[in-house]
């Protein structure tokens, strides 16, 4: 493929496994240097690194709480030692809670927000400052932003208001030439998906649904949130792209 990011810095959160090392390594495929942040999986997001660098890039391998706005600080402290500028942020990191709506608690609610929906505005914070105007902030949604999904009722919720808050980013920011949007992704086998209690239900459901073909992997999300990269994606800005085969027209 050709180099169309080349020469542009971008942070992936969650960057170490599943969808955020896709994106990670798509991003590096294109030209872009890349920095990984990352919560527990050191060793993960350094190979994730390893497999950047094998592109000619330069990596970078960052520990931090996306849902911590001291942790994100350092962690953006760290970025500029290694990155004058960021082009392209990408909110992918998210966390949740498999239960009934009835048996979650107010802990749960808040870890799944600060997480999955704070953690866009403390990025849009920091890397601001940062982004030249061509800037590009992607958010990670989910089906269940729009749709109710058994036991995922703040995990859904959470995502809701990443997109609602994707909108309002959008808005703020588009005078300063810098687009937000959101790449929402259908049922991936992931190893999250591992922890799904009908994981086998969800892949032959959609599967039997999907006519653009049985299987959704990490990489076609992360070919998403490239198009949204490209120049030619400048007045896109605001919008929930959604990358599902066609599942959610399928009845």
């Amino acid at each position: 493929m050709t180099e169309s990011l080349a020469g542009k810095k971008a942070l992936v959160t969650g960057g170490s496994r599943g969808i955020g090392r896709a994106i990670a390594l798509k991003l590096a495929s294109a030209g872009c240097d890349v920095a990984i942040a990352y919560h527990n999986s050191h060793e993960e997001a350094e190979a994730v690194c390893r497999a950047v660098r094998e592109f000619g890039r330069h990596a970078h391998a960052i520990q931090a709480d996306v849902s911590d706005p001291e942790s994100m600080g350092e962690a953006f402290t760290s970025l500029r030692e290694h990155f004058a500028r960021v082009d392209i942020v990408i909110s992918n990191a998210a966390i949740g809670v498999l239960r009934p709506a009835l048996e979650l608690t107010l802990k749960h609610w808040r870890r799944c927000l600060e997480t999955n929906a704070l953690a866009l505005n403390l990025l849009a914070q920091h890397a601001v400052p940062l982004m030249p105007e061509g800037g590009r902030i992607i958010a990670i949604s989910s089906l269940g932003a729009s749709r109710a999904i058994p036991q995922y009722a703040f995990i859904g919720a959470s995502k809701a208001a990443l997109e609602s808050l994707a909108r309002s980013l959008a808005q703020e920011l588009g005078p300063r030439g810098i687009r937000v949007n959101v790449v929402s992704a259908g049922v991936v086998d992931t190893d999250a998906l591992k922890f799904f209690p009908n994981r086998e239900q969800l892949l032959s459901e959609y599967a039997r649904r999907t006519p653009a073909g049985p299987t959704l992997t990490p990489e076609n999300v992360a070919d998403a949130v490239y198009l949204l990269c490209q120049p030619e994606a400048a007045m896109i800005t605001g919008h929930t792209l959604v990358v599902d085969g066609g599942y959610c027209i399928s009845g």
